[in-house]
């Protein structure tokens, strides 16, 4: 068997070559990373269960029409996608105050918002990918009305959802980054053209996620304050979700092959 090709490696995944054009496969590693990669670690199945969870949501999203770049899952660490352009902008929601918001803005954390709040970072972890505003992305082309209209609405839209389903387990959302692709059109009236559609993750890497009686924090940021037990955290999440399963009081994944018609 070949040895695929590596395309890129990020803080958390590692993107390869997909087996067809237009594909890529995305793996899920264990490192954990903060502020920046200035704090690493290794943190065991916590790629497992990000790939899991971010399947999970990808497919219930799809399933209201948002548009993802998610295929099928290959395996416990691996996803089938579709290559996109990755936008360079990292898209933050937030519903109520907490981390650099609260820092730079002195709410206290855990504060309720008057209204949710999208944000945009640049995508450069040089310099630590910055705070930036609309007139930034226009000045410099990051991209264009029409695809910061795109991403709002859907930024959006996905918020409403996610509240919606996290509510449903006890967990309230307190905020999430997302990521957008360039989809290129290959047919129909708009062909060689781009959609704009949901990219990279959606797990406890990428959210805020605090129980919603004890405030209890679910996500990266008992890594980032040393709080302690993350993959549990996570493992907590993909239960609630009903992605795992309890089997002789341990928690067990129920991780297997995904076929095509999965």
């Amino acid at each position: 068997m070949s040895r695929r090709k590596q395309i890129y490696e990020g803080k958390a995944k590692i993107l390869y070559e997909g087996p067809e054009p237009g594909t890529i496969v995305q793996y899920f590693k264990d490192d954990a990373t903060a502020f920046n990669a200035q704090k690493k670690a290794t943190l065991d199945g916590k790629g497992v269960l990000n790939n899991r969870i971010s399947e999970f949501v990808m497919i219930r999203l799809a399933e209201i029409g948002i548009p993802t770049h998610f295929i099928k899952r290959l395996n416990m660490r691996e996803q089938l996608i579709k290559a996109v352009e990755i936008v360079p902008l990292e898209v933050i929601c937030r519903n109520v105050a907490a981390g650099t918001m609260s820092k730079r803005l002195g709410i206290e954390e855990g504060e309720k918002l008057p209204r949710s709040i999208v944000e945009f970072c640049l995508k450069r972890d040089d310099l630590g990918d910055p705070l930036i505003a609309e007139e930034h992305i226009h000045a410099f082309g990051w991209a264009t009305q029409s695809e910061l209209d795109e991403m709002i609405a859907m930024t959006l839209r996905i918020n409403d959802y996610l509240q919606g389903m996290f509510s449903g387990i006890g967990i309230n959302l307190i905020d999430f980054k997302i990521e957008f692709g360039r989809l290129p059109i290959t047919e129909g009236a708009n062909a060689g053209g781009y959609q704009i559609i949901l990219a990279d993750e959606i797990s406890p890497d990428s959210c805020r996620l605090w129980d919603r009686e004890t405030n209890k924090k679910l996500d990266k940021d008992r890594f980032r304050r040393d709080l302690g037990d993350v993959t549990e955290a996570y493992t907590e999440v993909a239960t609630r979700l009903g992605i795992l399963k309890e089997a002789n009081n341990k928690i067990t994944p129920t991780l297997s092959v995904v076929s095509n018609e999965d």
